[in-house]
């Protein structure tokens, strides 16, 4: 058994412990049927899960929903290599709910996205549009009203004290043809208003701007403790620290050529207009 791994079952066992709430360990193994050490094994990563404990584990605990999230949780242990084909077998809205657990652990997120607007920053009319085109390019389940809504709540986490989110990207982004125009005005206009938030730094980097690297594939950083990269086929979640550590290197030196404030307002609204305008 790795390390890598273990450590993955010992998140899940967080997560299962998260779900049991107040209830005595004793309380749930008996509403379960299952011996106590059972339920202590699962929450201390010193027993695999299987698909169907987890989805008693969802109903028992009072969260049926949560059942997709966690069997997602559990495909994801044995790689840092998580497909879309497996992590899309049961839709966008499990993915989603995984990352929401992330999310919520985090103080300090940055992210680097060049080539759409980043998923914490869309309007629900543009996270359709987003999630639309993924699912037919995978080949998954349509639960695309059930992602934009995961995805949507997600967002109240921007105007909760004591998270920052250090968001930064390419002037591209703005000006990908991802939605209708009237959707992207609309999108344009939401990011207009995130600046200013004070847990919210919008950076955008300039066409033309120079730049330490080349931009490249979007990613975020939770903490200094993982780092999530997004590929055609499959994320990547890396969590050893030199991993981090070179992706940190990566988003440090994107921000530096990046504009803020009322340049970033510019660039929003020179994009906004573009779309007006067709």
């Amino acid at each position: 058994m790795t390390t890598d791994f273990q450590q993955a079952r010992e998140a899940l066992g967080r997560r299962l412990r998260e779900l049991r709430g107040p209830s005595a360990q004793r309380e749930l193994a008996a509403r379960l049927g299952w011996p106590q050490a059972k339920v202590s094994k699962l929450e201390t990563g010193r027993q695999t899960a299987t698909p169907e404990d987890l989805a008693a584990w969802a109903e028992g605990t009072g969260h049926p929903a949560t059942a997709e999230e966690l069997v997602a949780r559990l495909q994801g242990l044995e790689t840092h290599t998580r497909s879309w084909r497996r992590q899309l077998s049961a839709g966008h809205r499990p993915v989603q709910d995984v990352l929401t657990v992330e999310y919520e652990r985090s103080k300090t997120l940055r992210a680097w996205q060049g080539a759409m607007v980043v998923g914490m920053l869309q309007t629900p009319d543009y996270a359709r549009n987003v999630f639309s085109r993924f699912a037919d390019l995978q080949q998954s389940p349509r639960d695309v009203e059930e992602a934009v809504l995961a995805r949507v709540r997600r967002q109240d986490l921007m105007y909760q004290r004591g998270r920052v989110f250090h968001i930064v990207m390419w002037e591209a982004a703005l000006h990908a043809g991802l939605a209708p125009p009237d959707v992207l005005a609309a999108q344009m206009d939401k990011l207009t208003n995130v600046i200013g938030l004070d847990t919210v730094q919008l950076g955008i980097v300039p066409f033309g701007a120079q730049l330490a690297l080349p931009p490249s594939t979007g990613f975020w950083l939770y903490d200094e403790r993982l780092v999530i990269v997004e590929e055609w086929h499959a994320e990547l979640w890396l969590d050893d620290p030199d991993s981090v550590g070179v992706y940190q290197r990566v988003w440090d030196k994107l921000s530096a050529a990046a504009v803020y404030g009322t340049h970033a307002r510019r660039l929003i609204t020179r994009a906004r207009a573009h779309f007006t305008d067709t």
